[in-house]
């Protein structure tokens, strides 16, 4: 495999993204990184802080300048990305360009499931509401990121989507 593959993953919040990557990273023998907590390290305080203190614009230009930090190394590694971060700045092109972007594409229902779960208080976007309002919130959320997930390299559709399944797409990548 080549010594510099970064595999950068992005759907919607629920669908896996952190899971799914801490453990094929694990499997691979790459560095996991997870784009929310990247920022919080470079900005030394939390991504409900920063969106209270400065605003989404801002937020939204600290991951492109995340992604773009991570993207110029030189080691292999694997992203996982917060749902909305393909969605601006061109940072979906810009994966693209410098990695190998993974669509985890998992259906409301599955996504409604895991967040109602378990999930959906430690979220600030779905804090507060009922299962009504978050089957909502998500479908007018694919509604405007679905055509930014779609451009990635790799899509993986399910709603069981396996560690090893997607090991297994990324080695088929990388041999063809």
């Amino acid at each position: 495999m080549d010594n510099s593959a970064k595999i950068v993953l992005v759907g919607m919040p629920g669908s896996g993204k952190s899971t799914l990557g801490k453990a094929a990273a694990r499997q691979l023998g790459f560095d996991f990184y997870d784009l929310d907590e990247e920022i919080v390290k470079e900005e030394g305080r939390s991504i409900p802080e920063i969106f209270m203190d400065e605003g989404e614009g801002y937020f939204r230009r600290l991951e492109t300048k995340v992604i773009q930090k991570l993207l110029s190394k030189d080691s292999s590694f694997l992203l996982s990305t917060g749902g909305g971060a393909p969605c601006f700045n061109e940072n979906m092109e810009l994966i693209n360009q410098h990695g190998i972007s993974v669509f985890l594409n998992v259906g409301i229902g599955q996504l409604l499931l895991r967040l109602t779960k378990n999930e959906a208080d430690k979220r600030p976007m779905f804090r507060g509401m009922d299962t009504a309002e978050i089957r909502l919130k998500l479908q007018d959320l694919l509604a405007d990121r679905e055509m930014y997930y779609e451009q990635a390299k790799i899509m993986l559709s399910g709603d069981d989507i396996s560690t090893e399944h997607l090991v297994s797409e990324l080695m088929s990548f990388f041999r063809s």
